[in-house]
């Protein structure tokens, strides 16, 4: 995806900057988010790959906040391009929800 975007939209971009996140709601925030993976792309060259590895960084429930929590999983990207303004997006992928008992 961050290849498309390169080409189409910003052919003057230096780096794509990715990072997935894991992001639920709470009676505090309407939005929080968990870093699960995040990566520096480069080059046009280096922006297609696939991720078969587990998480780069935990999903820690420092508590009981998270037990039978639903969450989306959101790919974000932020285009830094050689001049004028970054361009960020992002696909939300939803449907998944945590176990109500874990370790």
């Amino acid at each position: 995806m961050a290849l498309i975007l390169i080409q189409e939209k910003r052919c003057d971009a230096t780096k794509v900057f990715a990072f997935l996140a894991a992001e639920y709601e709470t009676t505090k925030n309407s939005l929080n988010q968990i870093s699960l993976w995040d990566a520096i792309i480069p080059s046009k060259e280096h922006a297609k790959f696939s991720i078969h590895t587990t998480n780069k960084y935990r999903l820690t429930d420092q508590g009981t906040n998270l037990r039978g929590k639903e969450f989306n999983l959101t790919l974000h990207w932020h285009v830094m391009p050689k001049t004028g303004k970054m361009f960020a997006d992002k696909i939300v992928m939803t449907g998944y929800r945590l176990p109500e008992d874990y370790r």
